[in-house]
């Protein structure tokens, strides 16, 4: 029971550090801390994914989206994205991955923060069992931290 406790707070402590954690990359959930309000990043992120050329298609605000159903939540927004150049390759490779695409980018209000979230493009190729195709995966995943990376920094 204590060796449980203690792996419970050893675990909460870490998440809490802005680096995901074993349990988050199982899952296939990247995310980035950022001291930034929300609407800082916000507009960080709409200029990064600007800057690299992707198409941002919608922003849904789940905050307000709650607001008017008479309920609360912390301002959540859902930026939903992508370039159909590097798309339209996964999903000829396999269609189911396009309950996935376009890429999406969460970001969480969180004390005086915000918190950045999307999935791994690793994670969503061995999802949609994507092993056959050739695939740019890595320049994927390195285009999505940057960009996070840019909308978290001020």
């Amino acid at each position: 029971m204590i060796k449980a406790r203690l792996a419970l707070v050893a675990v909460t402590l870490f998440s809490l550090s802005g680096i995901a954690s074993a349990a988050d990359k199982a899952d296939g959930i990247e995310y980035l801390d950022s001291a930034q309000d929300i609407e800082a990043v916000d507009q960080g992120l709409r200029d990064a994914l600007d800057g690299k050329g992707l198409t941002l298609f919608t922003v849904i605000d789940h905050a307000a989206n709650a607001e008017k159903a008479g309920l609360s939540l912390p301002a959540t927004r859902t930026f939903v994205f992508g370039n159909p150049k590097v798309g339209t390759p996964m999903m000829a490779c396999q269609g189911s991955i396009a309950l996935d695409l376009p890429q999406k980018m969460v970001l969480r209000q969180q004390g005086d923060g915000t918190r950045l979230e999307w999935n791994s493009p690793h994670y969503l190729a061995e999802r949609h069992r994507l092993g056959g195709c050739e695939l740019p995966l890595d320049k994927v995943a390195g285009i999505l931290e940057s960009v996070a990376q840019a909308a978290a920094t001020p």
